[in-house]
């Protein structure tokens, strides 16, 4: 089975999001735990540097423009149309400002896959919004419309 960065992280999210920071395993038996239910140890040290990497990002104050977002050739070929313009319509209803917006592209970008589709822009969308002091009413709603989706898929 090709397991891939984001597999590991959305098990991760899915299995600790709402798990107290006292019963948190730590990071050994974290590794333990990935290597047990089945990731390569190669992706699971990649999860794990993009979520240190993520409150990294969410620390880092950003200002930036907010009248247009130009995409780059790079971000062009990881991010299809779709992603594209559910980026813009998150910012338009206010589940993203500016800053989110661009910590999302970027780390989309720091995923090692070479296209993204819109279910998992979701969930990094989801895991950026977490880390994100202040922007809890957008996690809610953002976390509504990931699960939203997920139950229409399975009716």
């Amino acid at each position: 089975m090709k397991e891939n960065i984001i597999d590991v992280l959305l098990y991760l999210f899915e299995n600790y999001i709402d798990t107290e920071e006292s019963q948190k395993p730590d990071k050994d038996t974290l590794e333990l735990e990935l290597e047990r239910v089945g990731f390569q140890e190669l992706e699971i040290h990649k999860a794990l540097e993009w979520l240190e990497n993520m409150t990294v990002v969410a620390e880092r104050p950003l200002n930036r423009d907010a009248s247009m977002r130009v995409f780059n050739d790079n971000e062009v070929e990881r991010l299809d149309v779709e992603c594209r313009g559910y980026l813009l319509f998150l910012e338009q209803v206010g589940v993203l400002d500016v800053e989110t917006r661009e910590v999302v592209i970027e780390q989309v970008m720091a995923l090692e896959t070479e296209e993204i589709d819109l279910d998992q822009l979701k969930w990094v969308v989801l895991m950026v919004l977490f880390y994100q002091p202040g922007r809890e009413v957008a996690f809610a709603w953002m976390e509504d419309l990931v699960f939203e989706d997920m139950e229409a898929v399975i009716h």
